[in-house]
């Protein structure tokens, strides 16, 4: 197998990361839903934690694409 084979699996696999973050996305506004569903007037205090919940899984699913470019191009 040559170096370009190499990187093109590498960064494939580095973006397996993405598809954690996708369920972690679909978990949490599924939380989110269902908390509001059950206590509508709780809105205002769970939304923030849901809002920074998003920002978290979502960092992940950058670090995961920036891992792969570095593959790809480093």
């Amino acid at each position: 197998m040559d170096l370009e084979a190499a990187k093109f699996i590498g960064a494939g696999l580095a973006v397996i990361g993405v598809i954690g973050a996708g369920i972690g996305i679909g978990n949490i506004f599924a939380s989110f839903i269902q908390a509001v569903g059950r206590n509508p007037s709780a809105r205002g205090e769970v939304f923030p934690m849901t809002m920074l919940g998003f920002a978290l899984v979502e960092a992940i699913a950058l670090f995961a694409l920036v891992v792969a470019l570095v593959i790809l191009f480093g």
